[in-house]
């Protein structure tokens, strides 16, 4: 079972997007309504941050280059935090839209994926938000349609299972997914969260476990590869955690990002680790998190 070991003090608006820097031994995340990137040093307890141009959703570390790349708000850049050079690639959700990027990961094969959200139904439509893959030629490819909130993308462990939420349905998807084109298909429900429980940020561990953070209910669940709940890991005082994953050397740590935007003074009051960050022991291993290839 796991073991709540630490609670960073952090207190973002809307921290996601968490991963582990095995090269820095960092933890990084974005608080994505803070408009900023945030790095923090397990060993040494410090954080760093940088402001963000954008609002930025989601983040990749590229093979051998330095820079970040980034899911913004509008669109995908190349993002060197230190300096703040920016390169957009492609900038699929201009502003005035009604949507913006949210969740994403990078492929076993290196490419990025990035989806998006509506953030105002009547200009946008319930659910017109999208599915994206970087392609090598630095434009994004839709590959799928009708979603309200992009969220919880990761693999299998041998990455011919692409995993997905979409949080307003309140389920998570499975499908198959063709490695050597990145092709998805075959859709079929994974999971169901009820009544105001999201599923949000997901990650998978060396066994084909997947670990989901459900917004509104204050846990963590482990799912069996087959969809049935293995564990449940509570986040005291944050109700709404954002997003999983493993960290540190042997990558035997679960961090959990957490948020405290829309929560009402009252709610927020009663919440004193709202957008905190979560550290557990769960006795299980993640995987490295892949690298963008461009």
């Amino acid at each position: 079972m796991g073991e709540l070991i630490d609670i960073l003090p952090v207190g973002h608006l809307h921290g996601e997007g968490v991963q582990w820097n095995a090269d820095d031994g960092c933890l990084w995340w974005t608080d994505i309504s803070g408009c900023a990137l945030h790095r923090y040093a397990l060993e040494q307890r410090q954080l760093h941050s940088w402001a963000t141009p954008e609002r930025l959703g989601c983040f990749a570390f590229i093979e051998g280059d330095t820079r970040l790349l980034a899911a913004f708000a509008s669109g995908f850049a190349l993002y060197d935090p230190d300096s703040g050079r920016l390169q957009w690639l492609d900038r699929c959700e201009p502003a005035g839209s009604g949507r913006r990027f949210n969740d994403g990961r990078v492929d076993r094969q290196g490419r990025f994926w990035a989806g998006t959200m509506v953030e105002d139904a009547t200009r946008a439509g319930p659910y017109s938000a999208g599915l994206y893959c970087l392609g090598a030629d630095g434009r994004a490819q839709r590959r799928e349609s009708g979603i309200g909130i992009a969220n919880g993308l990761c693999w299998s462990p041998d990455g011919h299972t692409l995993y997905f939420a979409d949080s307003p349905r309140h389920a998570i998807y499975a499908y198959d997914f063709d490695v050597d084109s990145g092709r998805i298909g075959n859709r079929r429900e994974f999971a169901r969260t009820g009544p105001g429980v999201e599923p949000d940020g997901s990650c998978v561990d060396a066994e084909g476990c997947l670990w989901n953070a459900q917004w509104g209910a204050g846990r963590v669940l482990r799912y069996a590869p087959d969809g049935r709940v293995l564990e449940t890991l509570e986040t005291p005082g944050a109700l709404q955690p954002t997003c999983v994953a493993f960290a540190g050397p042997a990558l035997d740590l679960l961090c959990v990002t957490s948020a405290r935007v829309g929560l009402a003074p009252a709610a927020l009051a009663a919440q004193a680790h709202a957008g905190d960050v979560f550290v557990y022991r769960t006795g299980t291993c993640g995987l490295r998190e892949s690298r963008a290839r461009l």
